[in-house]
Parts: C-alpha cells; sequence; structure tokens
C-alpha cells in the first residue's frame, strides 16, 4: 500500500513547529520516519499534513553542565554509536545504540523518535528509564520537563499532547563507578526484543534500578530491586531470584504466560551479570 496524500513542511524552528500544530490537529512529526515511514504505507497513520523537523538545529543540539547531559530529540542512533555524541553513561549508550535494528534504520532513527513513539519492545525506552531520563518537552507556554517513567503510561502512549514535542532528553550524569547492563532476547538480530532486561548501579550514590520489558507490556521499572534477590542485596547478582523476579513483575502489572515472564526475567539476570561482570 501507500500512504494516503498529505501535505508536508519544513519549519526552520520549534515555534513554527508549535503553530502547525495547533493549526493542524490532523498533523504528525517526522523525524527519523523509521517508525512512522511504514505506518504511512499501512495507513496506520493518515495525516492530513507532515511535518519535517530534521532541519531544526536546536534539535540537534548536545548541552551539558555538572550533573545533566541533554542530547537533542533528532540525534540519530548511528551518532551515538560513533561517539559524535559523549556519552554520559560509561559507554554504555553506545553500547545500546550499537544494538539497535540495522545500521541504515540507526543512520536515519532519532532517540526523540523513538522515545515518542514508546514502543514498550525498543531499546532507549528501557534503557533511558534504568539511567532515571527526562524529557524536555516544548509547549505554546514555554518548556516542561518530564520524567521518562511518568510520561510512558503504556504500550505507545504516552501524555505528549497534541501541540507539544519532544526537544531533548535529559541523562543524569553518574559516577565513574556506575555499571550498567542490557540485554535483550530476539530471534533474530535487527528484530525488537522479546524481552530486554536493563540494569545500572552507582556505588558512590547509592543508585540501583532495573528494568524489564518487551512484547506489548509497559517497561516495569524497580526502583528498589531488593525483592529480586534471595538475601536482598542487589550487589550480589547470584542471589537473584527467577521466581522472585516474575512474581514482582506480576504484582507490577505484567499479564503475559509463563514463558514471557520468564525471560524477562532472564533479561534482567543477564543484564544483572554484564553490569557486575569485571
Amino acid at each position: 500500500m501507500k500512504p494516503v496524500a498529505f501535505d508536508y513542511a519544513r519549519p526552520r524552528g520549534i515555534a513554527q513547529v508549535l503553530e502547525l500544530l495547533d493549526a493542524n490537529p490532523a498533523a504528525k512529526i517526522l523525524a527519523g520516519g523509521q517508525t512512522l515511514g511504514p505506518m504511512l504505507n499501512l495507513r496506520l497513520v493518515q495525516p492530513e499534513l507532515l511535518i519535517d523537523i530534521t532541519r531544526i538545529a536546536e534539535l540537534v543540539e548536545v548541552n551539558e553542565n555538572d550533573d545533566i547531559y541533554a542530547i537533542g530529540a533528532c540525534v540519530t542512533h548511528a551518532a551515538i554509536e560513533d561517539g559524535r555524541v559523549r556519552d554520559p553513561a560509561n559507554g554504555f549508550l553506545r553500547r545500546v545504540a550499537s544494538g539497535i535494528a540495522y545500521r541504515a534504520v540507526r543512520t536515519r532513527g532519532t532517540i526523540g523518535g523513538s522515545l515518542s513513539h514508546a514502543d514498550p519492545a525498543a531499546d532507549w525506552l528501557s534503557a533511558l528509564l534504568v539511567l532515571g531520563g527526562e524529557l524536555e518537552i516544548a509547549h505554546a507556554g514555554g518548556m516542561r520537563r518530564a520524567a521518562l517513567h511518568g510520561f510512558v503510561k503504556g504500550a505507545m502512549e504516552t501524555d505528549l499532547g497534541a501541540v507539544e514535542l519532544v526537544t531533548a532528553i535529559h541523562v543524569p550524569r553518574g559516577s565513574r563507578v556506575a555499571r550498567h547492563g542490557f540485554h535483550k532476547i530476539c530471534r533474530k538480530t535487527g528484530e525488537f526484543a522479546e524481552a530486554i532486561g536493563a540494569v545500572t548501579t552507582d556505588t558512590d550514590t547509592g543508585f540501583f534500578r532495573m528494568v524489564a520489558a518487551g512484547g506489548s507490556e509497559q517497561p516495569v521499572l524497580f526502583d528498589d530491586p531488593k525483592p529480586l534477590f534471595k538475601n536482598g542485596d542487589p550487589l550480589d547478582a547470584g542471589s537473584f531470584d527467577m521466581d522472585m523476579a516474575m512474581d514482582a513483575l506480576r504484582e507490577a502489572g505484567m499479564e503475559p504466560d509463563e514463558y514471557e515472564l520468564r525471560i524477562r526475567a532472564v533479561a534482567m539476570s543477564r543484564a544483572l551479570q554484564e553490569a557486575m561482570s569485571p
């Protein structure tokens, strides 16, 4: 199939994007197009206007201070993979970026587009959720910040307003001893994951988080992972308990079958082993 007929606009600034969104309720934003393109061809979305934001300079900027590293929403996966964007998470972002789909997809796909789409099986959602990432969102009244955990309301469902645009992703800067793990289970390279596990731990700050995701279920964030460990010590990877993890996922609202619960617990276990390995 082919897309329905639509108008096309390429604004040069964020304010112009918001004006176009306000004037055209049926408009769609085009960043990398790696998700929107197939949806257009299948007519799953039928916009009256396509707003191309790839030429907006502010959306590819990278800014930093002592605590936060802000990555522009139109920075591509490949730019992160290749180190053209500095990694504030000790190489973790580069590792995640390098495992997203295929190189052609990574060259066009953007970090902001991936998060705005909020597919629960997408890599960035779990990776940035476990880091405590926040989004910078432009609206008619200015800017707001939204924690990624609160921003995602469900599978492909966010609290992004009709006249709002994700402009940057704020990644907290960890210490030099911060360690991270990321593991995904999929049938073949390049596919969306059936299960994702992500871990971050920083002994300097006491920060420890785990995430389980995959399929169509909303990712589950464990701010306090102690209930997943037999002895209650998250730093003891050997005490991670698969059955306890599956029970915790059920309590958090995941309702897939036993196999899907098991592979998500396995993904978390392997991510933990990666984070704790020498």
